[in-house]
């Protein structure tokens, strides 16, 4: 990153958070009244600036969340957003034109902008819905799938088809016996057998399988016949 390049700090995300607030704060004081105006009970009346400015910030929100969506639910997320803006914007304007009329103290409304203005909630819960739908189906990342082996791009250089690469079948974990290795030389083995009988002349190949499996090792009948060979070369016999 260029040094030169400046980047948001503390002051600057406190300074957006206090605009946003400010904005809602006047914004409520026009909504309110013209939810009022609009024959809400007052103890509800609060609920209306949440419900119009309420999605305009969700929106923001739900436009992020959709960025990786296909265009039709980004599509939809815009449409709601730019709908909330407008309605709050034009509530604004009525709520400021109707108390701007010359001896006008209290708010009135004429039929057509109460009605629209209480269709304002049953869209927004509407509109809330779908996109709620949206947000879950198309928020969520898309499944790993299994990779398949490339197939040839031609045939061989011999002019016969090559046939298709298989994936090679996964190791079966067979059980093992612990302890157990193969890789013993024969005079290891023969060292072996003879630590076992250090004083027995004559080592049958069954004493000598016990002594390799007891040490750990592994052995055919075949090394232990050239381990016996060896130790009977290499050991000389004790005399009675």
């Amino acid at each position: 990153m260029n040094a030169n390049t400046p980047t948001a700090t503390r002051r600057d995300r406190y300074a957006i958070i206090g605009l946003g607030l400010v904005g809602c704060a006047l914004s409520y004081d026009a909504l309110v009244q013209m939810a009022l105006a609009a024959h809400i009970r007052p103890p509800l009346t609060y609920l209306f600036p949440i419900v119009i400015d309420g999605f305009i910030a969700y929106g923001v929100r739900a436009l992020l969340v959709l960025r990786t969506a296909p265009v039709r639910p980004r599509l939809y997320g815009w449409t709601l957003f730019i709908a909330a803006t407008t309605a709050s914007i034009w509530a604004n304007c009525r709520h400021a034109i109707n108390l701007n009329q010359p001896g006008t103290t209290t708010l009135r409304l004429d039929d057509t902008t109460v009605a629209i203005l209480s269709a304002i909630a049953p869209l927004a819960l509407a509109g809330a819905t779908h996109l709620h739908i949206l947000i879950n189906r198309h928020s969520h990342p898309p499944a790993a799938s299994p990779s398949i082996p490339a197939e040839p791009a031609g045939p061989s250089p011999t002019g016969q088809p090559t046939p298709p690469t298989r994936p090679a079948p996964a190791e079966t974990n067979r059980p093992r016996r612990p302890g157990r290795r193969a890789d013993a030389s024969i005079p290891h083995l023969a060292t072996t057998i003879a630590a076992a009988h250090p004083h027995t002349d004559h080592i049958t190949r069954a004493m000598a399988r016990t002594a390799i499996e007891a040490a750990g090792l592994s052995a055919g009948n075949q090394r232990i016949k050239e381990a016996l060979h060896h130790l009977h070369t290499t050991r000389p016999t004790s005399g009675n």
